[in-house]
């Protein structure tokens, strides 16, 4: 790992064992972008990267004239010759948007400063990365750019962050931040398929692929959350780029609000990528001496395809984004009283439940919504986060002593952002609602938000928050977000700054989780809103895991969890075997595939144990836990492969499948999840094909669940190559001891011999 500047051609050199990035100061000052994509040799100048000298219209008056149009800009800004979409746009006191920021200097340091008020990756060590600084300068506006990169030893990829301050030189005036990426990067052609996740509730992540086209392309959120219909994700794959081969760029925004992650390409068909903050319903007013820092963004290069571009996320983001105690140790296996009972609960119905889940091996009981104010419907005491009297006369104390008396763990929903208006908080403090309070505010869910700009309302929270938390020992908590922020105002911020709200109110959720964080280092969080509707990486720094989607179908889930893998580590899906028929799509999957399409993430139930009365099922969900715990270690920290995609188109009569595997990192163990979820007629066998094996070792292969004959042992070269013979059940010659129908699950285990 080195970065390495070269005065001459005033050009910096990032480099590690797998990448290369690379930028030049151009002679007027711009700081130019050269490369990134794999590991070069070499430190001397990339002449034959740059561009030739322009002769065209807006180019400097210079010996070497060039247009700053026509070079690849690593921070363009609007206003100053540059005609694409910029990363960054200001207006100044005049009424003027010309914004030209210069080289100035810069530093390298060793290890990873932390982002202010922001999550952001991190080092356990200074000698795991390297950070680059480099400064930009506007003399005239007072504008100060400061552009951190860091770089990994052990990871092919690249923190990006930006950092804008009013230093009150030159005019000495406020500028308003009008637009403000986080990071921007040109690439010299625009031969790229584009591949994002998009979705809505119940069927959240689902990657799409489309060819890069003249003009512009790609997602966005405008929630106020990240949400369902789009995630802070993308990747530019070459066309022939497949799971396990050709070239691949990734880049993941750390920001739980408003973005925009797009693509544009030109008219020279060269593409330009930007990530930040949504720029709609944005404007950041700086007074000199402030400062405005900005989300981090994390860029990644495989030239082995999507499935090794997902595993340095996975890796990066499970061991240097995720901290904390929890990061590391085995997950509680739980059951959620949400599909359970719903809102009927009280302290002796609990108590049954955690009773009956303890008999099954279940380690802890998590209430869900229900259990506070005078709540028995959604439409009341949302903010109010003592516990129901009627329900509780003697408080969470008692509930918290009982389930800890039983060896388990208490988890407790909460939904802190939000307030009702049938509440003691509302009746206390209308004012504390988020919203323009002159016109009609938007409900969702019968409940609005609460203004998390005002510190007196994260202050509030966390307060009442923590008396609950300790009354009742509670042990994790899962914190829920069931609408989206409209009609956004804040009575306590001026005019001019009314653009900032959105922003401060993200800034607002993660100051309330990092004090929660601060003072229960303990205590586990799970994020939550109405499912998969913040799954990003900021998220991961203060909760470990993340309820993925509310959609708990396990054939619907292998879809999400499939999509979720391009981005996020199986350690932060939390997957729930539900009861039957389905909540959300009346199907009925044996329960066997249900817990083996749960086992690829953090486990646990969605159902009631009571009701599982048949001994035989309750000895089949014992089995499940130890074999959960049996894997637990091998699914969070093991390489994740995608096999199958359950998106694939299927041929009229043939089956829909899907498949992964999860390898231990010395390659040594293996588990092999394969899922038909519509069945196919009269079809010959077919092989499945594993990937990440030690080819030179030889496996013993387990199939669990199914008393079929005994797989031979062979070497991970055959099993790569050739593959598992599959015989369907479902027509003629081809009967076996396998069931036929939807809904077949068959899980592997692998073990080097």
């Amino acid at each position: 790992m080195s970065i390495h500047y070269d005065p001459q051609a005033r050009q910096f050199h990032l480099r590690n064992d797998g990448i290369s990035y690379v930028m030049r100061v151009l002679p007027g000052g711009e700081l130019s972008h050269v490369y990134f994509g794999p590991r070069l040799v070499d430190d001397g100048p990339l002449t034959d990267a740059t561009n030739p000298p322009s002769q065209g219209l807006l180019t400097h008056d210079a010996a070497d004239a060039y247009s700053v149009e026509d070079e690849h800009l690593e921070y363009p800004a609007a206003g100053s010759g540059d005609l694409n979409p910029t990363a960054l746009a200001i207006t100044d006191a005049r009424g003027s948007h010309v914004v030209r920021p210069l080289y100035a200097g810069y530093r390298i340091m060793d290890g990873k400063p932390e982002l202010d008020g922001l999550p952001s990756t991190y080092t356990e060590h200074d000698d795991e990365a390297q950070t680059l600084e480099i400064t930009l300068r506007d003399e005239r506006l007072g504008l100060e750019v400061q552009l951190l990169y860091t770089l990994f030893v052990d990871f092919p990829a690249i923190a990006r962050s930006a950092r804008l301050t009013n230093t009150g030189a030159g005019y000495n005036k406020p500028f308003d931040v009008d637009a403000a990426y986080s990071a921007d990067l040109d690439l010299t052609d625009a031969d790229w398929d584009l591949i994002t996740l998009t979705g809505e509730w119940g069927r959240e992540c689902t990657p799409t692929r489309a060819r890069l086209r003249p003009g512009h392309q790609g997602v966005a959120s405008l929630n106020g959350h990240t949400s369902h219909r789009a995630n802070p994700f993308l990747v530019l794959a070459r066309p022939d780029a497949t799971e396990t081969s050709g070239a691949a760029i990734g880049a993941s925004l750390a920001y739980s609000g408003n973005f925009d992650a797009d693509v544009h390409v030109d008219s020279y068909l060269r593409s330009r990528l930007r990530l930040g903050i949504n720029p709609e319903l944005f404007r950041w007013r700086l007074d000199p001496g402030e400062s405005l820092q900005l989300p981090e963004v994390v860029l990644a290069y495989s030239t082995s395809g999507l499935g090794a571009l997902s595993r340095t996320y996975h890796r990066l983001y499970r061991t240097r984004m995720a901290r904390g105690p929890w990061r590391d140790r085995r997950r509680p296996i739980v059951v959620n009283t949400w599909e359970a009972i719903y809102m009927k609960m009280d302290e002796d119905k609990l108590v049954d439940v955690a009773k009956s889940a303890k008999d099954l091996g279940i380690e802890m009981l998590v209430i869900d919504d229900g259990w506070f104010g005078h709540r028995n419907y959604d439409d009341t005491s949302l903010g109010d986060w003592f516990a129901n009297p009627a329900k509780f006369p003697n408080g969470l104390k008692p509930v918290g002593e009982r389930v800890h008396a039983l060896g388990m763990k208490l988890g407790l929903w909460f939904e802190p952002e939000m307030i009702s208006r049938d509440s003691v908080l509302f009746e206390t403090h209308p004012d504390w609602v988020l919203g323009d309070p002159d016109v009609e505010l938007s409900v969702g869910r019968h409940q609005y938000l609460l203004d998390l700009t005002r510190p007196e309302v994260v202050d509030y929270l966390e307060d009442i928050m923590s008396r609950t938390i300790r009354e009742g020992g509670i042990d994790y908590i899962k914190w829920d977000m069931n609408r989206q922020l409209s009609e956004v105002y804040s009575p306590t911020l001026p005019p001019e700054r009314q653009g900032e709200v959105y922003h401060r109110f993200v800034l607002g959720y993660y100051e309330l989780l990092r004090r929660l964080n601060r003072d229960f280092p303990d205590m586990l969080i799970e994020s939550c809103c109405s499912g998969g509707g913040r799954v990003d990486p900021g998220v991961l720094a203060y909760a470990p895991q993340a309820w993925i989607s509310d959609d708990t179908d396990a054939m619907e889930r292998v879809k999400i969890q499939y999509g979720t893998s391009f981005a996020y580590p199986l350690s932060m899906m939390s997957n729930h075997v539900s009861a039957v028929p389905n909540a959300q799509t009346g199907r009925v999957s044996p329960l066997k595939t249900r817990a083996d399409v749960a086992y690829f993430g953090t486990f646990g139930y969605e159902l009631d144990p009571r009701t599982v009365t048949d001994e035989a099922e309750r000895a089949q969900i014992r089995e499940q836990i130890e074999q959960d715990k049996r894997f637990a270690s091998l699914v969070a920290t093991g390489d994740f492969y995608r096999l199958i995609s359950p998106f694939a188109a299927n041929p009229a009569f043939g089956m829909a499948h899907a498949a992964w595997m999860v390898v231990s990192p010395d390659r040594r163990e293996a588990l092999v999840g394969y899922y038909r979820t519509h069945v196919g007629v009269d079809l010959l066998p077919f092989q499945l094909r594993l990937a990440g094996l030690d080819r030179t070792a030889k496996y013993h292969v387990e199939e669990i669940g199914f008393d079929t004959n005994p797989w031979r042992d062979r070497y991970g070269d055959e099993l790569e190559e050739v593959g598992l013979r599959f015989i369907d059940g479902s027509a003629g010659e081809w009967k076996s001891k396998i069931p036929g129908g939807d809904n077949l699950s068959r899980l592997f285990h692998l073990t080097a011999i």
